[in-house]
C-alpha cells in the first residue's frame, strides 16, 4: 500500500504542466485541476498494478497447469512430483518491482525538471527585484547629491555674499574710523604744532608704514584663504572621485564573483537548467545594462550639477572680489582725500604758526634792541652826567 501511495503522489507531480512552474507550483498542486488529475492518476495506477499481479498470477496458474502432480510407484514405494511456484512469484515480482522503479525515476525527473523551471523562474524575478532596487537606489542617491550640490552651492554662495558685505563693512567702517582719526589727529597736531613738527613728521611717516604693512598683510591673508579654500575644494573632489572609484571597484569585483558562483552552479544541472540558467543571464545582463544605464545618466547629471553649483559659486566669488576691490578703492580715496585735507590744515596750520613764530621773534628781537638802544643811552647819560658833576666840582 505504501508503494501505491508514493506512485499516486509522484504521479500527481507529473501530470502537472511545466508552464505553471513559473507562476506558483503550490496553489496549482491545491487547485480543483490538481485534484481532478490525483483522481485519474490514482485510477490508472491501481489499473496497472491489478494488471501486473494478474499477470503474475497468470503466470503462476500456467506454471501450475504445466507442472502437473504426477504418481510413480517403486517397489510398493509412491513417489508423488510436486510443482514448485517460487521461481514465476519472484520472476513477476520483480518485473513488477522494476516496472515500479522505472515509473519512479520517470516521475523523478519530471519532478526535477518541474522544480528546475520553478526555481528557476524564481530567480529571474529575484533578479528583476534586485535590478529594479538598484536602479531606483541609483536614482534616489543621485537625486540626494544633486540636492546636497545645490545645498551646498548656495550656501557657498549665501557665504561668499556674507563675506563680501562684511568685508566692505569692515572697510567702511576702517575707513570712517580712519577718517575720524585723521580728523583728530590733525585738530591735536594742529593745537599742537608749535612743540611737535619734528615728532609729527615722524608720527606720519610711521602711520604710512604701518599702514603699508596692514594693508600688506591684509592681502597676504587674503589671498591664503583663497588657496586653502580652492585646497579644500579640490581635496573634496578627489576624495569624492576616489570614493566612487573603489564603490564601482568593490561592485565589479562582487558582480563578477556572484557571476562565478552562479556559472559553477548552473555547469552542475541538466540542460533544462542551463536553458534556463542561460535565460537568467540574459535577463541578468539587461538588468545590468539599464542599470548601468541608470547609474550612468544619474552620474552625468551629478556632474552637471556640479558644474553648475561650481560656475555659480565662481560667478559669485568674482562678483564679491569686484565689489571688494570697488569698496577698497573708494575708501582708498577717501583715506587720501582725508589726507591731504588734513595735510594741508596741517601745512597751513604750520605755515601759520611759523609766520607768528617769526612774528614773535621779531616783536622780541626788536624789544631787546631797543632795551639794548635805552640801556645804552642810559650809561651815555649817567657818564654824561658824572663827567659833568666831577668838572663842576
Amino acid at each position: 500500500m505504501s508503494a501505491v501511495a508514493d506512485q499516486e503522489k509522484k504521479v500527481n507531480v507529473k501530470e502537472g504542466p511545466a508552464s505553471v512552474a513559473g507562476t506558483d507550483y503550490m496553489a496549482f498542486l491545491q487547485s480543483d485541476a490538481a485534484k481532478k488529475k490525483e483522481t485519474e492518476n490514482k485510477g490508472l495506477n491501481l489499473g496497472r498494478l491489478t494488471s501486473a499481479v494478474v499477470g503474475a498470477a497468470g503466470d503462476q496458474v500456467a506454471t501450475a497447469e504445466g507442472n502437473k502432480l504426477g504418481t510413480v510407484e517403486v517397489d510398493d514405494t509412491k513417489i508423488t512430483q510436486v510443482g514448485d511456484q517460487s521461481l514465476a512469484t519472484q520472476t513477476a515480482l520483480n518485473e513488477a518491482a522494476n516496472k515500479q522503479q522505472r515509473l519512479n525515476m520517470e516521475v523523478g525527473a519530471e519532478l526535477d525538471r518541474v522544480n528546475a523551471e520553478f526555481f528557476t523562474g524564481q530567480d529571474i524575478r529575484k533578479m528583476q527585484t534586485q535590478g529594479a532596487e538598484n536602479r531606483l537606489g541609483t536614482k534616489v542617491a543621485g537625486e540626494e547629491t544633486r540636492a546636497t550640490l545645490r545645498t551646498q552651492g548656495e550656501e557657498n554662495r549665501a557665504m561668499e555674499a556674507e563675506k563680501g558685505l562684511q568685508f566692505r563693512a569692515g572697510l567702511e567702517t576702517a575707513g570712517e574710523q580712519d577718517r575720524l582719526l585723521r580728523e583728530t589727529e590733525g585738530t591735536q597736531a594742529r593745537l599742537t604744532q608749535a612743540d611737535l613738527l619734528a615728532g609729527q613728521k615722524d608720527q606720519i611717516i610711521e602711520r604710512g608704514t604701518q599702514e603699508r604693512k596692514a594693508i600688506q598683510e591684509t592681502g597676504k591673508e587674503t589671498r591664503l584663504l583663497r588657496e586653502t579654500e580652492g585646497a579644500q575644494q579640490r581635496l573634496g573632489i578627489e576624495t569624492t572621485g576616489a570614493q566612487e572609484r573603489l564603490s564601482e571597484a568593490e561592485r565589479g569585483a562582487q558582480l563578477r564573483k556572484t557571476r562565478e558562483t552562479e556559472g559553477a552552479q548552473q555547469r552542475l544541472g541538466i540542460e533544462t537548467t542551463g536553458a534556463q540558467q542561460r535565460l537568467g543571464l540574459e535577463t541578468a545582463g539587461m538588468q545590468e545594462r539599464l542599470t548601468e544605464a541608470e547609474r550612468g545618466a544619474q552620474q552625468r547629471l551629478g556632474i552637471e550639477t556640479t558644474g553648475a553649483q561650481e560656475r555659480l559659486s565662481e560667478a559669485e566669488r568674482g562678483l564679491q572680489q569686484r565689489l571688494g576691490i570697488e569698496t577698497t578703492g573708494a575708501q582708498q580715496r577717501l583715506g587720501i582725500e582725508t589726507t591731504g585735507a588734513q595735510a594741508r590744515l596741517t601745512e597751513a596750520e604750520r605755515g601759520l604758526q611759523q609766520r607768528k613764530a617769526l612774528e614773535t621773534a621779531g616783536s622780541q628781537e626788536r624789544i631787546t634792541a631797543l632795551q639794548q638802544e635805552m640801556f645804552r643811552r642810559y650809561k651815555e647819560n649817567r657818564d654824561f652826567n658824572q663827567a659833568r658833576s666831577a668838572a663842576r666840582v
